[in-house]
């Protein structure tokens, strides 16, 4: 069985309110599924109009915003809604990667920005960061600091280290390591992975998992005993190090 994150809530213990805003139905509904999973309550609008009227009803704590829609595209929903005085979060998703792509997200007020295809991980874990800075209060017994043995990672700041040795990882890395630690001694299976770490149009080509765990091997087991196992027919799993 999988571990579940601690649920993150109000201070007054009701959910948290996410608005997910994409004209893509299959994604606005896997993300809409992988934030209930975290105990939140979810809206959801495929067009820029619907995302204001549903804002101005369901008052979200954070807003997930695609740009490019037809008609009122996220640019302008945003726009809107500062206008309105509504201050709430906003991460941007879009196709879009370019360098002035993003400036013109942020400095259109956007508070952070992710770009297709994501993990849901990474998704959910820029969210919980958008939350904790601003003045909704919330109540999370989560540690930030995940700890297998001497491996330590840290889900706010991204440090990783193993005993006194910094540890870098990209993203990808960072969210699959994130994944096996949330799970110590658990064996998690690759289409589990593919499902959590990976994007959500990743097609779950498996092979893709073993490539980054031996990225994973290289980086983490070379500075001691191996920690990432493999549980042949069945997954992996991490755990401490034995002499």
């Amino acid at each position: 069985m999988i571990a579940e994150q601690p649920k993150f809530t109000r201070v007054d213990g009701s959910p948290i309110r996410v608005l997910v805003v994409d004209d893509e139905a299959t994604l606005s509904q896997l993300l809409s599924m992988a934030l209930r999973y975290e105990g939140w309550d979810v809206r959801t609008a495929d067009d820029g109009q619907q995302a204001l009227r549903v804002a101005r009803e369901f008052v979200p704590d954070v807003i997930v915003l695609d740009i490019m829609m037809p008609n009122v595209d996220g640019m302008e929903v945003l726009r809107r809604l500062r206008a309105d005085g509504r201050d709430m979060p906003v991460l941007f998703l879009t196709a879009k990667d370019a360098v002035h792509d993003r400036i013109a997200g942020l400095t259109a007020g956007g508070d952070d920005y992710v770009t297709k295809p994501f993990s849901l991980e990474e998704v959910i874990a820029r969210l919980r960061g958008l939350i904790r800075r601003t003045a909704v209060a919330v109540n999370e017994s989560a540690d930030p600091e995940l700890r297998v043995g001497d491996l330590l990672l840290n889900e706010e700041s991204y440090e990783v280290r193993r005993g006194d040795t910094p540890i870098e990882l990209t993203a990808t890395e960072f969210e699959l390591l994130r994944f096996l630690m949330r799970n110590p001694r658990r064996v998690v299976s690759k289409m589990q992975i593919l499902d959590r770490v990976w994007s959500y149009d990743f097609g779950g080509r498996s092979s893709v998992v073993e490539i980054y765990i031996s990225y994973l091997r290289k980086k983490v087991d070379s500075l001691g005993a191996p920690m990432i196992h493999t549980v042949r027919g069945v997954g992996y799993v991490i755990k401490p190090a034995t002499a």
